[in-house]
């Protein structure tokens, strides 16, 4: 488990993570969302023993990252997919990391195929595009087979074939029982991958829950047709309900779906559609980290 406990990091004046608490549990997917400038990869960093903290602590399994023995085996970490030699082949460059942490070279090649560039593996990293770069830095989080995984923003780079085969990865790695932590601005490919999420805001932590209770707490209320539209209105506005038209039937708020089905029942009124409606994970996110965006630009004309 990545246990964080709070953590402040200061850069001379700015405050990138203030008072932040929270922890990451194995077998499961773990969204870490916040917008620019919120402390995600600064909290990553100082996870991973790059940044020492003004204050608080950042443990992996119960100890600090720099006191890991062979740290691949155990945290398995994308930052930077830039982060490489251009002039080193791409299995030269898992083999360089593999023999600092005592891994054997035949996992050099079994990483390369599991994330498909068993075919250049001879290339010169130089020579890759962005979403190659990004399957060699997966590669190498891979490496050590380690029980914790952190990747920061994993799909830039990729094409629709390959974010989709990330998520399909990362999801594989949680079901067998690993702890993953996710970066992503995709609100979207979040909301199909992650099972929890972490939001924060200016450092500060904002939300810490699973994926359905958080776009539970952003209900739209409940769309509802009927045969006898008038009547169901006059009920459930009696039965304590705010009732709107919308797109030619009911818009409820303040009754859940279960009460209106039971009302229009108590009146023999048929329904045709009864469609609890929740915020999407980005109407959630925009909602929560509103108040907490450094750059906001104005709206398009």
């Amino acid at each position: 488990m990545i246990e964080v406990t709070g953590l402040t990091m200061r850069y001379g004046d700015a405050l990138a993570v203030d008072d932040l608490t929270f922890a990451v549990r194995p077998g499961l997917v773990t969204g870490f969302l916040g917008p620019n400038g919120a402390g995600k990869s600064t909290t990553m960093r100082v996870i991973l023993g790059l940044e020492t903290p003004g204050t608080g602590t950042a443990l992996v399994g119960g100890r600090p990252y720099g006191s890991l023995k062979e740290p691949m085996r155990e945290v398995g970490a994308l930052l930077d997919a830039g982060a490489v030699h251009g002039g080193r082949s791409a299995a030269a460059h898992l083999w360089c990391l593999a023999r600092s942490n005592g891994i054997g070279r035949g996992r050099v090649g079994e990483v390369l195929e599991q994330v498909g560039l068993a075919e250049v593996a001879d290339r010169r990293i130089a020579g890759f595009s962005l979403g190659m770069r990004q399957r060699l830095g997966i590669a190498a989080a891979l490496l050590g087979d380690p029980d914790v995984l952190m990747f920061d923003e994993p799909v830039n780079g990729l094409d629709p074939e390959g974010i989709r085969w990330i998520r399909e990865l990362m999801r594989l790695l949680a079901g067998e029982g690993r702890t993953v932590l996710v970066s992503s601005h995709l609100m979207g490919e979040m909301a199909l991958t992650a099972d929890h999420v972490v939001v924060i805001g200016r450092g500060r932590l904002i939300a810490d829950t699973t994926m359905p209770e958080l776009v539970e707490r952003f209900q739209r209320g409940v769309l509802v047709r009927a045969a006898d539209q008038r009547t169901l209105a006059d009920v459930l506005r009696a039965g304590g309900a705010s009732v709107g038209e919308e797109d030619g039937g009911l818009s409820v708020s303040g009754l859940d779906a279960a009460r209106i089905g039971e009302l229009a029942l108590s009146r023999g009124i048929a329904l045709r559609e009864l469609t609890p409606r929740s915020a999407s994970l980005e109407e959630a996110f925009m909602e929560l980290t509103g108040e907490s965006v450094e750059f906001g630009a104005g709206r398009a004309a």
